[in-house]
């Protein structure tokens, strides 16, 4: 049953949760990778696209409407100004490197397209980023499966075990910053 689901759709459920966030789906994919259900190059390839087009979408709507997307937020609103802030020191380290920085991933493609910075080389250092997150994840979750099988041995058995974990702390991840959100 896990691999028909997988089959039909791994690498769609891949894709939104890279477009959206990513990064518990991404490491539960690196896992299922590592046991054979999914193809680590495809899993690669569509984190890829899905945290790039992602971004992209976020950054355009940051430069057509980006105050009115974090004054609709409190939170995003003062993440945003702080996003805004690290940004003006560093703006292409942090065009490659946001991704890697829990709690800003959604909300700094928004400031940074609304500092006014380049769409052209937001374009290509954006890919440059979501290319080096969507393979650092994929390899560490992919290695975190074979140390985990190391110390447990055959994993089959504890397989859904390992999932129900990896999807339960996403899970309540997504729930702190749903809480975080509602609280502004």
């Amino acid at each position: 049953m896990l691999e028909h689901l997988l089959e039909n759709f791994g690498y769609i459920a891949l894709f939104l949760g890279t477009f959206f966030e990513g990064e518990t789906i991404l490491v539960v994919a690196g896992f299922l990778a590592f046991r054979g259900y999914l193809n680590v190059q495809l899993v690669v390839l569509t984190a890829f696209l899905g945290s790039y087009a992602g971004d992209q979408l976020w950054f355009y709507l940051g430069r057509r409407h980006g105050r009115a997307i974090l004054q609709r937020r409190p939170r995003w609103q003062v993440l945003g100004d702080r996003a805004l802030t690290y940004f003006r020191r560093h703006p292409d380290l942090w065009v490659l490197g946001f991704r890697f920085v829990y709690g800003l991933r959604t909300v700094m493609p928004v400031a940074i397209g609304l500092s006014g910075y380049s769409p052209g080389r937001y374009l290509l250092l954006n890919a440059l980023g979501a290319l080096v997150w969507a393979t650092v994840l994929t390899v560490a979750a992919y290695h975190f499966g074979a140390a985990l099988e190391g110390l447990l041995g055959n994993l089959r058995r504890y397989e859904l075990y390992v999932l129900g974990a990896l999807l339960l702390g996403g899970v309540l991840l997504w729930l702190r910053r749903l809480h975080l959100a509602r609280r502004g």
